[in-house]
């Protein structure tokens, strides 16, 4: 959102600024007309007023104008540097005036809309950064390239939002209000990842204890586990409206999906009857991704060794010929050649194992896995592996120091 201003107003007295601006809004009108129209202005100028003065000449922008791009933009710099000259941006007047001209740039046609940008991001980084001024600009931005299905052209970023919440005075209130226009954005964009992202930083700021609150929670619990590529639902837990949630059905099924596996899952549907219809889940939807979160948990435990088909089969209830497409789920090119006895690297879509399949032994060897959650379970397995490691590695160094002497006493010899 930071970028460079570009004026191509020339340099001159407050009256011949004045001039030029209403010489860019009056160029299309007749000789006769235009001289009659700039009559007031000059007047206007004679008396000194240099308030009124511009007042006027805002109030007859009622478009970008019919110059080039660079013209435009100009002119709304030059713009920009009078207002804030004239009303300080913290002053009634100044808002006043940013929400017409507001006003006028958003409702130009789509075609103009890269231009649109470009002036208000001007304006955005012309007003100073702890104003709130700043927030009613960027929303309009926001909805402008919603508007105009171009909300990748903002390149957003949390750290930006999380910059610009810090810098502005604005109530809490108002900042929620914003990461939900944000998530709003996104998901009328038809981008849900991003949608869940900023609803992450939303939920956090809402207090636990308001409706509003809990049913950003409840919304956020429901999206985390619809979404087919979220595995990671430790972030949640660290959310105080989503924990105010803990007597709830939904918060019990979270859980299960942090910590526990398919058999848990299963128990709890059957115990809870019409949560997942009341809440637009998907049960097949919902299997698929607890199974891959349990086929990450015993790979987890086993990173290194040769975990047997059967005991994955086991773990997540599936027949044993089944294991191959569950560890590979989704990938584009399956290069399991059985007959040539050779082992793959399978990378799952999910990207919670990695390792190597043999047919030969009927067993997935585990290179990598992710933990879900990292608490005291999940360090002492770091720990032991550390260790193990460790040990490993002094073996070969030993390996290594006894073959220096061997080479050393052979060339001694």
């Amino acid at each position: 959102m930071e970028t460079d201003s570009v004026s191509i107003f020339a340099e001159g007295t407050f009256e011949e600024q004045i001039q030029e601006l209403v010489n860019y809004i009056l160029r299309n009108l007749p000789d006769e007309e235009r001289a009659a129209a700039i009559r007031p202005f000059q007047d206007a100028l004679a008396a000194t007023d240099e308030k009124k003065t511009f007042a006027m000449v805002l109030e007859k922008i009622k478009g970008l104008g019919d110059g080039q791009e660079k013209e435009i933009e100009g002119f709304f710099n030059l713009i920009y540097a009078h207002l804030f000259t004239l009303f300080p941006p913290n002053t009634p007047e100044a808002k006043q005036h940013i929400d017409a001209l507001q006003a006028v740039i958003s409702a130009q046609p789509t075609e103009q809309t890269l231009i649109k940008f470009r002036i208000l991001s001007n304006l955005f980084n012309a007003i100073p950064r702890s104003s709130s001024l700043r927030l009613s600009v960027y929303n309009t931005i926001l909805q402008i390239a919603v508007a105009n299905d171009s909300i990748d052209i903002l390149h957003l970023n949390p750290s930006d939002v999380n910059k610009w919440l810090n810098e502005w005075d604005i109530s809490p209130e108002q900042k929620s209000a914003f990461l939900k226009s944000i998530v709003d954005a996104y998901t009328k964009s038809d981008q849900p990842l991003k949608a869940y992202e900023y609803s992450i930083i939303y939920v956090r700021s809402l207090s636990p204890s308001s409706e509003q609150g809990k049913s950003a929670a409840a919304q956020i619990i429901t999206s985390a586990l619809r979404l087919p590529s979220v595995f990671d639902f430790d972030p949640l837990f660290k959310l105080d409206p989503v924990l105010s949630l803990k007597n709830d059905d939904l918060f019990g099924l979270l859980k299960i999906f942090l910590n526990d596996g398919l058999a848990e899952f299963n128990s709890w549907v059957s115990s809870h009857s019409g949560v997942l219809e009341k809440h637009n889940l998907d049960r097949t939807n919902l299997e698929r991704k607890i199974r891959l979160l349990t086929l990450a948990s015993l790979a987890f435990k086993n990173v290194g060794t040769k975990l047997p088909y059967a005991k994955v089969a086991e773990a997540i209830e599936v027949d044993v010929s089944q294991v191959e497409k569950w560890v590979i789920d989704g990938q584009f090119f399956i290069f399991l050649l059985s007959r040539l006895k050779l082992t793959v690297r399978p990378v799952i879509r999910a990207g919670l194992v990695s390792g190597k399949l043999s047919q030969t032994t009927h067993s997935l060897h585990v290179t990598r896995a992710t933990a879900r959650t990292f608490e005291r379970e999940q360090w002492q397995a770091l720990e032991s592996r550390l260790l193990a490691w460790k040990s490993g590695l002094s073996g070969v160094l030993e390996v290594v120091a006894n073959a220096k002497r061997q080479v050393g006493q052979t060339v001694s010899a």
